[in-house]
């Protein structure tokens, strides 16, 4: 007895139309794409100073304080996200004449640091009569 057996037809997978679409893919992507020129990256170390013993204390200055969060406190007080301006405002008009010091955690960014600048330039501080100080980590 014999048994017919259909004859399976070989699957060819065109190959030539498939190279030629990877080269107008390839010339496509060569063409279309722009090169980014490489930018140098400015790398800037705050300066600090190890804190030296001392009996004597030259002035007395209020704490405007930056943790590494970039929370801001001011003698303690917890300053609200940009209210920073107008409670240097009220502090100044409550406390006539005191000085402020600013002291700043090492990994705060250097914009959060230009923004309390800002801040205390907006309100009639002078940035060069606040001191800064730049607390090292507890690791460090």
């Amino acid at each position: 007895m014999r048994l017919h057996r259909q004859i399976r037809k070989r699957v060819d997978v065109p190959i030539v139309p498939m190279i030629d679409i990877l080269f107008i893919l390839l010339v496509y992507i060569i063409v279309s794409t722009t090169f980014k020129k490489p930018r140098s990256i400015l790398r800037i170390e705050l300066p600090t100073v190890r804190e030296m013993p001392s009996d004597t204390v030259m002035d007395a200055r209020s704490v405007l304080a930056v943790d590494a969060l970039g929370n801001i406190t001011l003698d303690s007080v917890p300053v609200g996200e940009g209210l920073l301006e107008s409670y240097l405002a009220a502090y100044q008009k409550q406390n006539p004449g005191r000085k402020l010091e600013l002291e700043a955690d090492k990994r705060v960014p250097l914009e959060r640091l230009l923004g309390i600048w800002d801040a205390l330039t907006k309100s009639g501080i002078q940035i060069r009569d606040v001191p800064a100080r730049i607390r090292m980590p507890a690791g460090e």
